[in-house]
């Protein structure tokens, strides 16, 4: 599933690739990726320029511009779980699953939206509209404050719960929040609200340094991510416990486990990651 090191990949991509570019043409093959009507979609998009690119998590905002002058709006994008969004030639294959096209400037390039499970998404969002999206998220994991990281803790839950809530933390999904976990050495069951402060600080620079390898290496492919050019992500040797069940703990050898979180399979190395039982603080003391 793209997590925000994928995310941040292809909007780098499309940085490169289509930004200051004009949308011509619009065809949706699909209209279920949409959310909204897709007329709607269409008719705010044709004849649109890429004026510029943002991300907040895993959401893609593309801001539109009107003969170079922006109003804020934009075309936003969820990848979802199996999303791809790439620049090809027009004339290249139509693959199976291609539910929207977007041509750029008349030209011989295209944006294509491609999902084979359909859980992405597409919206056309006014600018109130996307305060509202981006308002519901907590604070980007690349971009938290330790204040703001050490505040949001506060809660009760199991901290993979929490580094997967993306209205505590933008961005994290499963990979990178067992990846970060093993890098601090905390156990995923470990409740939020008892990470010491010592503990709190080694999560956060284990998340920074997590992500942004992981998006140098341009994300993590095991079947469907890939760039704008096509082309998988290189951070899959990487993975240090994520998907390594039974095998043995980069740091100490002991044979890595999988257990149920939040619904979620997590994946921890029993012996570096102990989970300890810090006392509840009193809040009722004065």
């Amino acid at each position: 599933m793209p997590e925000l090191p994928e995310v941040e990949t292809v909007l780098r991509g499309l940085e490169q690739r289509a930004l200051g570019c004009r949308i011509t043409g619009v065809e949706i093959l699909n209209a279920g990726v949409i959310t909204g009507q897709p007329a709607h979609l269409r008719e705010h998009l044709i004849g649109r320029g890429i004026a510029a690119l943002r991300r907040k998590g895993k959401a893609l905002a593309v801001y539109l511009a009107t003969n170079g002058a922006t109003q804020g709006d934009c075309l936003l994008i969820r990848l979802g779980m199996t999303g791809q969004v790439v620049v090809i030639r027009r004339d290249a294959p139509l693959l199976p699953h291609t539910h929207v096209r977007m041509v750029l400037n008349d030209g011989p390039n295209e944006i294509r939206f491609r999902d084979s499970r359909r859980f992405g998404r597409l919206r056309y969002c006014t600018r109130e509209d996307l305060e509202k999206v981006f308002g519901s998220l907590g604070p980007d994991a690349l971009d938290v404050t330790e204040k703001e990281f050490r505040d949001a803790l506060r809660r009760r839950g199991a901290i993979k719960g929490w580094l997967l809530n993306q209205r505590m933390l933008a961005g994290l999904g499963n990979i990178y929040a067992d990846e970060s976990l093993f890098e601090a050495r905390i156990h995923p069951q470990t409740q939020a609200d008892r990470v010491s402060e010592r503990g709190a600080r080694a999560l956060l620079r284990a998340v920074r340094r997590v992500l942004r390898q992981a998006v140098a290496l341009q994300g993590t492919s095991f079947r469907d991510y890939i760039d704008i050019e096509g082309r998988p992500g290189n951070f899959l040797p990487k993975l240090r416990v994520y998907q390594k069940t039974g095998k043995p703990c980069p740091r100490c050898k002991a044979p890595i486990r999988r257990i149920t979180v939040c619904g979620r399979s997590s994946h921890f190395c029993p012996r570096c990651q102990r989970r300890t039982r810090r006392p509840r603080a009193n809040t009722n003391s004065r």
